[in-house]
């Protein structure tokens, strides 16, 4: 069934049509694919703080496991370092691995440093402590290891030689190929400089450095620079058997369709927002149907874009917005109040560009939250 809505500053009614994707689609073969997840919030009782919806963030990890996604867990979408503390990430680890376990589905969870405080400098080895403390959490927990960007560590480092100390010791300790989290500035502007340099080049040489003395213990990194052309140049420069996830929420289409030279795969916030026409794309590029990725796949990178328009970092909002759309949560609403940061018009164009990505589930819902929002934003 469709609906419509009429939209503030839009001739006419715009209609938000029956999607039409399947309730469901297998994990893809020919590509690994993570979706970050959000956290689910809602408004404390008597006041405006928001607080942790247990129900609804694992009910959203089950929508994620249904098309065929794994789920990168305590990733920087879920507002590590950004209103979710390291001990609600170690409960939010623990309650959702075991739901994997439960599911016999994939999940990887983001290991860091969130204990320590921002804008303080610090020992390499209290670095390293901190690290080792969520690596345990982690690999306790039964889950696959994702050693995230540290902001202590751009603080505290004073070149590449840190950075090989620091990853040195946790790679020894890892039980098993872990995956590398290289997040650009444009997505915390504290990791300004990681891997010891500005220039890409010389960080990616420092990267290379540390996979080829780590002996097989990493299994891929995850590159989130919104560049394409580096990211094909470091997929390229990777030893065999090392996997690039691309974490480019603004051309991830072309990055995981590849050519003949490789293929990216993902670890992407934009697949907890694009769920199923990204599930629908990926099971025809299984099948070798290349058309019908595209016509999957392309009406969403408008949308993608979008939501990850400058400040980038606030991309969180449009995750979390699209989820109550959908129906995963009752309230638009975020910890630390990170909802109120996207202006209403933002919003407004995320809604639209989600209708013409087939991203609603529901229609009629969906047109009623947002009719439900504009009247509350006036």
């Amino acid at each position: 069934m469709t609906a419509q809505i009429r939209l503030p500053g839009r001739a006419g009614p715009l209609t938000v049509p029956d999607p039409g994707w399947a309730e469901g689609y297998p994990a893809p073969v020919s590509r690994r694919v993570f979706a970050a997840a959000h956290v689910a919030a809602r408004r404390a009782a008597g006041g405006r703080e928001a607080v942790i919806d247990w129900e609804s963030t694992l009910r959203f990890r089950d929508h994620l496991w249904a098309h065929g996604f794994g789920v990168a867990e305590a990733m920087d979408t879920a507002q590590r370092g950004m209103g979710l503390s390291w001990e609600q990430a170690a409960e939010l680890i623990a309650r959702s691995a075991a739901r994997a376990a439960e599911r016999g589905a994939a999940i990887a969870c983001g290991v860091g440093t969130d204990q320590l405080a921002d804008g303080r400098r610090y020992p390499l080895a209290q670095i390293i402590k901190a690290y080792e403390q969520q690596l345990s959490v982690v690999q306790s927990a039964g889950a696959e290891v994702i050693l995230m960007a540290s902001r202590a560590l751009a603080a505290s480092a004073q070149g590449p030689r840190d950075y090989l100390e620091v990853y040195g010791a946790l790679l020894k300790q890892a039980d098993r190929p872990v995956i590398l989290h290289w997040l650009g500035e444009m997505f915390d502007p504290a990791l300004r400089g990681y891997w010891g340099s500005p220039e890409f080049g010389p960080a990616a040489g420092t990267v290379l450095d540390l996979i080829e003395a780590a002996g097989g213990q990493v299994g891929g990194i995850k590159l989130s620079v919104l560049d394409a052309a580096r990211e094909v140049a470091l997929r390229r420069w990777l030893p065999a058997g090392v996997r690039l996830y691309t974490g480019d929420d603004f051309h991830f289409a072309e990055l995981i369709r590849g050519d003949a030279a490789g293929h990216s795969d993902a670890l992407l916030g934009a697949f907890a927002a694009i769920t199923a026409p990204a599930a629908a794309a990926l099971h025809a590029l299984d099948a070798g149907d290349l058309a019908g990725y595209d016509a999957a796949i392309g009406p969403a990178i408008p949308l993608s874009r979008a939501i990850f328009e400058p400040p980038t970092f606030h991309y969180k909002a449009g995750v979390a917005f699209l989820a109550w759309l959908n129906g995963f949560q009752p309230q638009f609403t975020m910890l630390d109040g990170l909802h109120r940061r996207r202006p209403a018009e933002h919003l407004i164009r995320v809604f639209e560009l989600a209708a013409r990505a087939r991203a609603l589930a529901d229609p009629a819902l969906a047109v009623g939250r947002m009719t439900e929002l504009l009247a509350a934003l006036g």
